[in-house]
């Protein structure tokens, strides 16, 4: 934003998006005109990412052990867009993207250092890779999982299951603030409902 000399903007996404919408949202709010954020609060938080899920909830999450091992680092190196295509078709089954769609994300897959950014970001979630210590100040106030509160959107869709319902983190949100639900949507909402994800972004400026 600096860079661009953008000094106040909407923010939103999905997945590591939404995590960092949520992270600038919370330590710079004089920078954040609103966000909108697909599937809620999900600022990490690593004493919590510690403690054990349900066996069917680890199930999910079975490439972030993968990831945690040498096989998965060279799995990933050498099957990048099978990989990620499988993951894509797992967490949004009724989306049936073509090959020219998915294409146009994996061509960022060939940035040389993609894999090593996507293994760092599983492990550091585990606790199994430290974090950059120029950092730490910013990390330490956000591991104290700090409130939003500037104009909010979340998104739910069928991803999010039983968290849907927006209970499990409204309380993060101390400003205005706007719940949607997206049946039939996966988890890549702003590629599965643009219109949607988008008017989100413009509602989200006038709340």
């Amino acid at each position: 934003m600096d860079a661009l000399r953008i000094r106040k903007a909407v923010l939103g996404g999905f997945d590591w998006g939404s995590r960092t919408a949520g992270a600038v949202a919370a330590l710079w709010p004089e920078r954040c005109q609103a966000v909108v954020l697909v599937s809620g609060y999900l600022i990490t938080n690593l004493k919590a990412q510690l403690q054990p899920l349900a066996p069917a909830a680890e199930l999910g999450w079975w490439y972030q052990y993968y990831f945690s091992t040498e096989r998965g680092v060279l799995g990933y190196t050498q099957k990048t867009d099978e990989f990620t295509k499988l993951i894509w078709q797992t967490v949004s089954p009724k989306w049936y993207f073509d090959d020219a769609t998915f294409q146009r994300t994996a061509q960022s897959f060939t940035n040389p250092y993609h894999v090593a950014i996507v293994v760092h970001n599983y492990r550091r979630r585990l606790s199994l890779a430290p974090g950059e210590p120029q950092y730490d100040p910013l990390e330490a106030k956000l591991q104290q999982s700090p409130e939003i509160g500037i104009p909010t959107i979340t998104i739910a869709s069928d991803f999010d299951g039983a968290a849907a319902d927006g209970s499990g983190y409204r309380a993060q949100f101390t400003g205005k603030y706007e719940r949607r639900v997206l049946p039939g949507i996966g988890h890549n909402v702003p590629q599965e409902a643009p219109a949607d994800f988008t008017q989100a972004i413009v509602d989200a400026d006038r709340l």
